[in-house]
């Protein structure tokens, strides 16, 4: 729990006291302004009268604060009550204002003191600068234009089977559309299969639009992607649907079509562009979408841990004091399907090394969330550095594949293995693909194949799907070494019947 102690209440310390009053965490105020001291009694702040200099009546608090922020007006007061705190609590984080009109000794005496100091006038002029001149607010400014230029109600699509990424951008952009006066929804194709995202729909009781694969189109006056970039590759719309907005952290692997495009491949998330519009657009962020937001980022950046960028973590930092952690700590404790074991079961007994790769096949599946999940365990094996994990379900073979290796672009592999024949994308350590039954089975249709010979489909499909991986593995890798096998000459020669 955050422990927080703010000394003097001038206009800016009382301000942040305000601020701070309102999120999670321990609160003590210390103020000589008696009036100031019960007005934050009344909204229930620890708010206690006393000088705030007085080594006494630190010493009194009896307090352990992580931060402390020194606040007056005045900058020789301010120095003078910074001296008396870092003498009584020498590891705390302290933040100290410079006061109005601070002159250069103040200020230079809060330099050797604090471990942050705030100036006014240099705050100022570089929140001018930031909110009238950055990248963000230029995206800012390009997205209200697009949002105004909706005539009717926007669908904000998220990609099939949503992860709880796409779940929590496509409910941070239909709350903001509508903090512009645009009607949104969010959809999806396909279905909530993994527990977790189960989980998270439930325990925050979000409404969802489930679009059936002939839905009619027609009421909606505009469209927004979220989470993905291109209609019709990965969801159930029209390939030559026109497009409107289009919000990604994925790289994409052709030219967008869309009105307004932010495709923020350095963050590691697309929760984490979202979160950035609600301070844009001054919307407040309310505790669901605050927690779904939270997720969001920590499931795509495997908690931080996964291209996790700056922006992430200022994100979670954003968002944490508003989301319900209780929440989520439910979300990530759900009760796993019989159908994720099984799967996860069949690929464990089915797995091939090929040096520090292991390649694998879960057969046929119901959900192919599990293989998700099968990856993310099984590229936690001893040796294992990267991990390709697919299955079949509805004439389609679904790919999840998984890297630790510091020397590879997985979202590259999938895609030159994959994008011929189907398919492909993600970042540098997660990644998948969808590749065609029909084109699998090509080579063996009955009029190029002797009806008499015996096929095994199975091993035909396991053939050109892992060879195909491999191959790109061992070129997409700086040093392969005794990484991967030589695919097998079907594998060569389909594979080059492909990309000719």
């Amino acid at each position: 729990m955050n422990s927080r102690l703010a000394l003097g209440c001038g206009s800016v310390g009382y301000r942040v006291v305000e601020r701070w009053a309102a999120e999670n965490g321990d609160l003590v105020v210390v103020c000589e302004d008696a009036s100031r001291v019960e007005d934050l009694r009344d909204e229930k702040v620890d708010a206690r009268e006393g000088d705030p200099a007085d080594p006494t009546v630190i010493r009194d608090l009896e307090v352990d604060p992580d931060t402390v922020f020194v606040g007056t007006d005045d900058p020789a007061r301010n120095g003078a009550i910074a001296e008396t705190v870092r003498e009584a609590f020498p590891s705390a984080l302290l933040v100290a204002y410079e006061g109005d009109a601070a002159g250069a000794l103040g200020r230079g005496s809060l330099h050797d003191i604090a471990d942050r100091t705030i100036d006014p006038v240099d705050t100022l002029v570089e929140t001018v600068i930031e909110r009238s001149c950055s990248r963000s607010t230029e995206l800012a400014r390009g997205l209200r234009g697009a949002l105004a230029r909706i005539d009717g109600p926007l669908a904000v699509v998220m990609h099939d089977n949503p992860d709880p990424d796409a779940i929590a951008s496509a409910l941070a952009l239909v709350r903001i559309a509508a903090a512009v006066g645009v009607e949104a929804e969010p959809c999806y194709y396909g279905e909530i299969s993994h527990q977790e995202n189960q989980a998270l729909v439930n325990l925050l009781s979000l409404d969802l639009t489930n679009l059936d694969p002939d839905a009619d189109l027609s009421g909606y006056g505009g469209f927004a992607l979220v989470d993905h970039s291109r209609p019709g590759i990965n969801d159930g719309l029209p390939e030559d649907l026109e497009v409107d907005i289009v919000i990604d952290h994925h790289p994409p692997r052709a030219p967008i079509e869309a009105e307004f495009a932010d495709l923020r491949s350095d963050a590691g998330a697309t929760s984490t562009v979202l979160t950035d519009y609600f301070d844009r657009f001054d919307v407040h962020l309310d505790e669901t979408i605050a927690t779904a937001l939270l997720y969001g980022i920590r499931v795509d950046t495997d908690d931080y841990t996964r291209e996790a960028s700056t922006a992430d973590f200022e994100a979670a930092a954003t968002l944490l004091p508003h989301a319900d952690t209780s929440v989520l700590e439910r979300v990530e404790q759900p009760s796993v399907s019989q159908e994720t074991m099984d799967v996860i079961s069949r690929a464990i007994r089915n797995r091939e090394r090929h040096g520090t790769a292991l390649v694998t096949s879960a057969g046929r599946i119901a959900d192919r969330d599990a293989l998700a999940q099968a990856a993310d365990r099984l590229v936690k094996m001893e040796g294992v550095t990267t991990v390709f994990v697919y299955g079949i379900m509805n004439d389609t073979v679904f790919a999840s594949a998984r890297s630790r290796s510091s020397d590879l672009d997985l979202g590259e592999t999938v895609r030159v293995a994959f994008d011929p024949i189907g398919s492909a994308g993600g970042h540098a350590e997660m990644a998948g693909a969808q590749i065609p039954l029909g084109v699998i089975g090509h080579p063996m249709d009955e009029e190029d194949v002797d009806v008499d010979l015996e096929v095994d489909v199975d091993e035909v499909i396991w053939d050109l799907v892992t060879g195909r991986f491999l191959e790109a593995l061992r070129e997409e890798l700086i040093d392969p070494g005794d990484l991967v096998t030589e695919p097998s000459e079907f594998v060569r020669t389909t594979a080059d019947a492909d990309e000719g």
